[in-house]
């Protein structure tokens, strides 16, 4: 294995970002079988299989295309698919990756509206739906929403959002970044009426980055004939027209596809409900720890917490940065850093993924252990409290 320090550290590194998240060992063998020809029958098999098979995770009976990309790759093309040049689209200012879909919906030739935010809670739905009531010529196109903000912490309540738009009477195609909700929250593809939704390989899927995804409703489908932004790779029309054989119209990332498998019969067998109690878990016993610190959880409204991660601010005066190199250093332990206007002042706990009780301890600890090392004021104890919560003695 190649790893880029400076000296070796004994035993296993601790990855405890909002993504990559670990991947685990059955992901990791299953990519680690040889390539298969991608044009070959056996590959035309396993790829209808995987197709079908990857549409309970999104909990839709629609398409679901796969791009060998990031997340940034499937945000695209759900712009690109849907919109044409100078549409207006409403967003949502909940964190960071909201604000650098905006960013890229600009260069993209569109015309964003921005309801404002603070970076502490999800989307708002009555400011949505106020917004929409207002465009009574229906020019918005659609609005774009990340289900789980993963610079905060914060999630927003895509139901909810739903909902708005239908009060509102409002034709906007709902487009969600679920890149890092997806497989560790409970989300719902088809009931929430979402147009298209995006997401990536590399979080509660388990796997290394390297795949996206949309899942695309009818109404996105239709949107797509006369939507007038260019598109080539990411045009679902060629990629669902060969997917209905199994195969993609240009070279998958074939190894991945495998460890998608795996990763996928790995959710089946807990039970996608079982995966989702076991993150809501173990958030909860980070913030029971984070708030016994005497620290302030940067999402600020209950309902919005996310389990997937925790963001904590540091007390003013006290570096975030300098305090996860500590921990690095000295635990060997990667945290999440802040973005954008909360760089340097808080930290993120990764608590996603194939996680088990004993590592979300070990990750706690780690943090605790790193506050006292970097003197960060703090009231020792919070490990203790995530253990009685999770031993249900708290």
């Amino acid at each position: 294995m190649v790893y880029f320090a400076s000296k070796h550290v004994a035993g296993r590194h601790f990855l405890q970002l909002p993504g990559p998240s670990n991947v685990p060992d059955r992901v990791l063998r299953a990519m680690d079988n040889p390539t298969m020809d991608h044009r070959g029958p056996d590959f035309g098999r396993f790829g209808k299989q995987l197709l079908e098979k990857v549409k309970f995770v999104f909990k839709t009976q629609g398409h679901v295309v796969i791009y060998p990309a990031s997340g940034t790759g499937a945000w695209e093309a759900a712009l690109a698919n849907t919109l044409s040049p100078g549409d207006r689209v409403l967003m949502c200012e909940t964190g960071w990756f909201a604000s650098l879909w905006r960013e890229m919906a600009e260069r993209l030739g569109l015309r964003p509206e921005f309801i404002k935010g603070d970076w502490r809670r999800g989307a708002d739905p009555a400011a949505i739906e106020e917004h929409l009531r207002a465009d009574t010529a229906h020019a918005i196109k659609a609005v774009c929403v990340v289900h789980n903000e993963t610079s905060t912490g914060a999630t927003s309540r895509i139901g909810e959002v739903r909902a708005a738009i239908d009060a509102a009477g409002h034709p906007a195609l709902l487009l969600v970044d679920t890149i890092s909700g997806l497989a560790s929250m409970d989300y719902r593809h088809d009931e929430w009426g979402v147009d298209v939704t995006v997401s990536g390989s590399q979080k509660g899927l388990m796997l290394p980055p390297g795949l996206s995804f949309n899942a695309v409703s009818e109404k996105a489908l239709k949107a797509s004939e006369t939507a007038k932004l260019p598109r080539s790779f990411w045009d679902w029309r060629h990629m669902i027209a060969s997917n209905a054989t199994g195969y993609f119209p240009y070279t998958p990332a074939t190894n991945l596809l495998y460890g998608l498998d795996a990763a996928l019969d790995m959710l089946a067998e807990e039970g996608l409900e079982n995966v989702f109690a076991r993150h809501d878990r173990h958030a909860e016993a980070t913030r029971r720890a984070v708030r016994h610190w005497g620290m302030e959880i940067q999402c600020a409204e209950p309902r919005h917490y996310s389990s997937v991660l925790t963001a904590v601010r540091l007390p003013e005066g006290h570096s975030a940065n300098a305090l996860r190199a500590t921990i690095l250093e000295k635990f060997n332990m990667s945290l999440g850093n802040g973005l954008g206007q909360l760089n340097d002042r808080v930290f993120r706990i990764g608590h996603l993924g194939d996680l088990g009780d004993l590592q979300l301890v070990g990750t706690i600890a780690g943090v605790e252990m790193g506050l006292a090392a970097a003197g960060v004021p703090h009231k020792a104890g919070g490990t203790q409290v995530a253990m009685a919560y999770l031993n249900g003695n708290a």
